[in-house]
């Protein structure tokens, strides 16, 4: 079907559109008006996106200066650990995809979420391919303390019967639980096909950005934790949550791999409780509430993940191998990571591992990103391997080149300060940020190499 084209003359002063050419505009001034040619859009093209003028309305471009940021005022979705992840809550007109395994708690918090903002700000609608309405209710019942009048359950597959719906309720926040079981019926192909998460995807984003409505979309994973259907749904949202835990934990963290408006280093801690998904806001203290002092192999680490700092426990067992290679296994941290530091263990600090199996594991299921953690792995192994305890009151962080040498990190006072809260005396950490740090309420020791700190830390016991 040929495009529809029709000519206007624009005044390049005011922007007055006439049909037809004068020589004097009605703003008065002369020879303003310039021909233009404009491409009609079909009413009922589905494809466009533009929220200004409706579906046929050619869109006008917008100063950015002249933007209000009202227009972008976040949504507060009642639990602080999900605005965290957001960027500080949830924004109008945004499309957020969540992910995990099944049973990690994806419905759970979506819920949560729903009840909050309808008890807040207006009627919420929530759609479910999944569950019947009944055994929605059911789980409401347990994971919400009130339910309020402004939340609508719907148990629907069908995409136009979805939009049509919302366009009569006019919701503030919509709910999709699951885009694998939507369908749309322009299309023959099965639900969950690539065709068809594509489509759905698409009028999802079509519904949030011309009503300023945001929208969670829950998603399915395959077998290896990536998200199921094409890759192109995720360059559709705005944000890409993924929920991580084990099943025989109530541990679940909750972190950003994409964040339009924010950022993606941002984690949220939860534990699964028998009323719902409960936040918590002491992770460092969760994270060491079994560490032991004098304990061979058991070191205090740090990261920095978005804008707090995370205390955590590093464990180490270093064994004789008894046939064939020596194994190494790792929890938490990259093995690739592990195999080099064991390298410079052996290279600059003389500690041959080359027939002992290394197990390293961070406690509490985390998988921090950066190498802030590379100096504990190491202490933690040489404690193992020498049979030497560690003192529960010191705290160790750094990065290891392949040199030996200690590389300064990032945030190391806000780390030196939180470590102070949480009790510790004392911080190993490179010299560069040692000789950075002034005023701090525990005792900065700044080591240049591993063999060094190695040698503060375990009292100078260690190389004897």
């Amino acid at each position: 079907m040929p495009v529809k084209q029709k000519t206007v003359f624009v005044c390049q002063q005011c922007g007055y559109e006439s049909p037809k050419w004068a020589g004097q505009c009605i703003c008065g001034a002369w020879n303003t008006m310039i021909e233009e040619k404009i491409q009609e859009a079909a009413e009922d093209d589905k494809r466009r996106r533009s929220p200004q003028g409706g579906q046929a309305a050619r869109p006008k471009p917008s100063r950015a200066a002249e933007i209000s940021p009202a227009d972008y005022v976040r949504l507060d979705t009642g639990i602080g650990e999900l605005n965290r992840v957001l960027g500080g809550g949830l924004v109008k007109g945004s499309l957020t995809l969540v992910s995990g395994e099944p049973g990690i708690g994806k419905s759970t918090i979506i819920l949560q979420a729903a009840a909050n903002i309808a008890s807040r700000y207006g009627q919420v609608l929530y759609v479910s391919g999944e569950e019947s309405i009944e055994q929605i209710k059911m789980r409401a019942d347990r994971v919400c303390c009130e339910l309020p009048d402004g939340l609508f359950l719907l148990s629907e597959t069908n995409m136009e019967n979805i939009s049509a719906i919302a366009d009569e309720l006019c919701p503030v926040f919509i709910v999709i639980d699951s885009i694998q079981t939507m369908y749309t019926a322009s299309l023959d192909s099965a639900q969950g096909s690539v065709s068809q998460v594509r489509a759905c995807g698409n009028e999802l984003m079509r519904m949030g950005k011309t009503n300023d409505l945001p929208v969670f979309i829950a998603c399915h994973v395959t077998k290896s934790g990536e998200l199921a259907g094409p890759k192109i749904v995720e360059h559709l949202v705005d944000c890409v949550l993924n929920f991580t835990g084990e099943r025989n934990h109530e541990l679940r963290i909750l972190r950003a791999f994409k964040n339009r408006f924010g950022t993606t280093s941002e984690i949220g801690a939860f534990e699964m409780a028998e009323g719902g998904l409960v936040e918590i806001e002491d992770l460092s203290k969760t994270f060491l509430e079994g560490m032991e002092s004098g304990m061979e192999g058991s070191v205090a680490t740090a990261v920095y993940e978005g804008t707090r700092p995370l205390l955590l426990e590093v464990q180490a067992l270093a064994s004789p191998a008894n046939i064939g290679f020596a194994r190494r296994s790792a929890i938490g941290v990259e093995l690739s990571r592990l195999n080099m530091v064991l390298a410079v263990l052996d290279r600059k600090a003389g500690i041959s591992l080359v027939n002992h199996d290394v197990y390293v594991n961070i406690v509490g299921g985390l998988r921090p990103e950066g190498t802030s953690t590379d100096l504990a792995v190491a202490i933690a192994v040489h404690s193992a391997f020498k049979g030497t305890p560690c003192p529960g009151k010191t705290i160790a962080l750094g990065e290891i080149g392949l040199t030996g040498e200690l590389r300064s990190i990032q945030n190391a006072d806000k780390i030196a300060r939180e470590a102070a809260k949480m009790g510790f005396e004392k911080i190993i950490l490179p010299y560069k940020n040692a000789a950075k740090l002034e005023n701090t309420a525990i005792k900065l020791v700044g080591a240049r190499n591993v063999r060094e700190a190695i040698s503060e830390y375990l009292d100078k016991s260690g190389f004897l």
